[in-house]
């Protein structure tokens, strides 16, 4: 029989209907407050300097290109490891003592379980080894896996046994919820249903952080979005701000007649390519191209489009170490 990953231990009064998430009487405290976390690995420094401050209920996704800190980050947030420097406190506690008040679940992108045995004997295995939890068939709805709580792990999904370890983060019904990597394996509509169940838990006050590769996830459900960078944090701020920050527009048009030259050679022009009997024109200043456009050539059916959160996220990691990781932007959080 496989071994059991040793989950976070959480402890909550049990409760019925709809519990409100295990959190700190004073309101006042960060959720999570992050000050000089660094963490090297040999010679790598997978985390260098990231400050991080999450107030209660916020939706928060930390995204980043393999090997930014992102996972690094996550561990030390949950006292799976410790900084070489720097600060950590969830609620106003360390990170090993909000886990022992039941204040942290997670789920993590890998772990063994029990193969062998059904979803809801996982569940109700995990449940023993707390004082405090909450119905096993109230979690199983939460998590979606209801239906098939009888079926053995072995014969489950990827994106059900990533159900599953949601199930078991939410046993105690913790303030915050920490993901890493939460959909791997799951299809769209799990993916769907999986965020509908998350944003029903946040709009009750529960504290969300995830990392993703999926950066229409974070688009679609983070109120707030953390881009990591070379362990550090290079842009903080809502997904309309992180993708204002490429604020290049792409114009395209139809046009028969156009100078090349001209338009390279106008203020904000980044390039001007030929496809066809159409014309891409990347600029800074969209309004004056179109201007130009309307008015020195033939063009019709102009089309402007914004750049999109993938967009923002290349122009801000960069490919070489540094190249945006020394000066962060950051938004001001209300």
């Amino acid at each position: 029989m496989n071994a059991v990953p040793a989950p976070v231990p959480l402890a909550h009064p049990v409760t019925t209907g709809t519990p409100t998430p295990t959190v700190p009487a004073d309101r006042t405290v960060s959720a999570v407050d992050a000050r000089g976390l660094t963490r090297s690995f040999g010679k790598v420094r997978a985390v260098d300097g990231i400050d991080l401050r999450i107030e209660p209920g916020e939706v928060v996704a930390v995204l980043g290109p393999n090997g930014a800190g992102k996972t690094t980050t996550i561990d030390l947030l949950l006292g799976l490891s410790a900084p070489d420097a720097g600060t950590v406190s969830i609620y106003g506690l360390t990170p090993r003592a909000a886990v022992a008040r039941g204040l942290v679940g997670a789920v993590m992108q890998t772990g063994g379980l029990l193969t062998d045995v059904t979803v809801r004997d996982v569940v109700r295995l995990t449940a023993s080894l707390f004082a405090d939890v909450q119905p096993v068939d109230d979690v199983l709805d939460r998590a979606g896996i209801r239906a098939i709580a009888d079926r053995r792990v072995a014969k489950c999904s990827g994106g059900e046994q990533q159900r599953l370890r949601f199930a078991m983060a939410l046993l105690s019904d913790p303030g915050l919820l920490v993901l890493d990597e939460p959909t791997t394996g799951m299809d769209v509509t799990g993916r769907r249903d999986f965020w509908d169940a998350i944003r029903a838990d946040a709009a009750r006050g529960r504290t969300i952080v995830f990392a993703t590769h999926y950066l229409e996830e974070a688009d679609a459900f983070a109120d707030r979005i953390v881009l990591v960078s070379h362990g550090r944090v290079v842009a903080d701020g809502t997904a309309a701000e992180i993708k204002a920050l490429a604020s290049d527009r792409t114009i395209r048009a139809t046009v028969r007649d156009v100078d090349q030259p001209a338009l390279s050679a106008m203020p904000g022009v980044r390039s001007v390519t030929r496809q066809g009997e159409s014309v891409l024109v990347v600029a800074a200043d969209s309004d004056a191209v179109a201007r130009h456009l309307l008015t020195r050539t033939d063009a019709t059916d102009i089309e402007i489009v914004s750049h999109s959160l993938e967009d923002a996220f290349v122009a801000l990691t960069g490919d070489a170490p540094g190249e945006t990781a020394d000066t962060p932007v950051r938004m001001p959080q209300p």
